[in-house]
C-alpha cells in the first residue's frame, strides 16, 4: 500500500515544457485518472513521475522521493506499462510478463513457484492464457497491449502507472482489464494513476480525475464535478450529454449538432 505526491510537477522534452505545477495526491489504493485532449500532456505526466523525462519538482511515493530511490527499489514502488511500448524479440508471452517479477528476485535469484502462479493469474484474467507460449511477434495488436499489461500487473508493485491502458482493447477486454485493476486496489492497496481518453470509463472507474489542458490543471475532483458538460464543452470543444447507468455512473453520450 503506497501514497502518491507530485510536488508541482514540470516536464517537457529539450527546451519545449510540456507539462507545468502539477501538483495532486493519491491515497494508498486510490485511482487517479489522467484526461484531457489530445497533446494535454497525459502521457509526458506519467513519464515525469518515472524520471523518464526532463522535469522540476518532486514526486513521492510514502514519502519518499523517486529520484532517489535504487532502480530496484523504483521497480518495487512504481510500475508502468507505456500506451506505445518497445517489446524484446524472441521472447514469449509467458517470458515476457515473467519479466515483471524480477525486481522482487534476489540478484541471482530464479523465478520461483509464487511468481509462475502470479503470472498465471494475471494471464488468466486478462485472456491470455492461450497465448501463454506464443511469441510476442505472432500476437495482434489489442493482444500484444493486453500482454504488456500483463506484464506491469505482474510486476505488484505499490503504485501502479497505465498509459492509455484500453487503447486498441474491444470493449469486454477493456472492461476486463479495468475490472482486474479494480481487484488488485482491493486486494493489495495498489495505487492507481491511468490516462484515458474514454472519458466513461474514466468516469466509472476512477475514483477522482484530473483534467489537463495545455500542460496545466484545468479541473481536478470525483467524476461528478469533473464531467460536466461545461466542463467538457469548453476543454474538448465537444457537442455532449451526460447520461447516467442504472448504478449512476456516468456516461459521456456525443450529441449531434
Amino acid at each position: 500500500m503506497s501514497t502518491l505526491e507530485l510536488e508541482e510537477l514540470s516536464a517537457g522534452y529539450r527546451r519545449r515544457t510540456v507539462v507545468s505545477g502539477i501538483s495532486a495526491q493519491v491515497a494508498s489504493g486510490g485511482w487517479l485518472g489522467v484526461i484531457g485532449p489530445n497533446g494535454s500532456g497525459k502521457s509526458t505526466l506519467l513519464k515525469a513521475m518515472l524520471g523518464l523525462v526532463r522535469h522540476e519538482g518532486r514526486v513521492l511515493v510514502d514519502g519518499r522521493a523517486v529520484t532517489g530511490l535504487r532502480p530496484r527499489d523504483r521497480a518495487r514502488a512504481i510500475g508502468y506499462a507505456p500506451q506505445i511500448p518497445q517489446l524484446p524479440v524472441g521472447l514469449t508471452v509467458t517470458d515476457y510478463v515473467l519479466l515483471g517479477r524480477t525486481p522482487h528476485l534476489s540478484p541471482l535469484g530464479r523465478e520461483g513457484s509464487a511468481d509462475l502462479d502470479t503470472v498465471g493469474d494475471v494471464l488468466q484474467r486478462l485472456d491470455l492464457s492461450k497465448f501463454a507460449n506464443r511469441p510476442l511477434s505472432t500476437l495482434s495488436g489489442g493482444e500484444r497491449q493486453r500482454t504488456v499489461l500483463a506484464r506491469a500487473l505482474a510486476q505488484r508493485a505499490g503504485v501502479l502507472l497505465l498509459d492509455e491502458p484500453t487503447t486498441g482493447l474491444d470493449v469486454g477486454h477493456a472492461q476486463a482489464l479495468l475490472d482486474l485493476v479494480d481487484e488488485l486496489r482491493a486486494e493489495l492497496g495498489t495505487t492507481v494513476v491511468t490516462t484515458l481518453h474514454d472519458l466513461t470509463l474514466a468516469g466509472q472507474y476512477a475514483e477522482r480525475l484530473l483534467l489537463l489542458d495545455q500542460g496545466r490543471v484545468a479541473a481536478e475532483g470525483p467524476p461528478d464535478e469533473v464531467l460536466t458538460t461545461s466542463v467538457l464543452t469548453e476543454r474538448y470543444t465537444a457537442r455532449v450529454a451526460i447520461l447516467r447507468t442504472p448504478d449512476g455512473s456516468p456516461v459521456i453520450a456525443p450529441v449531434r449538432d
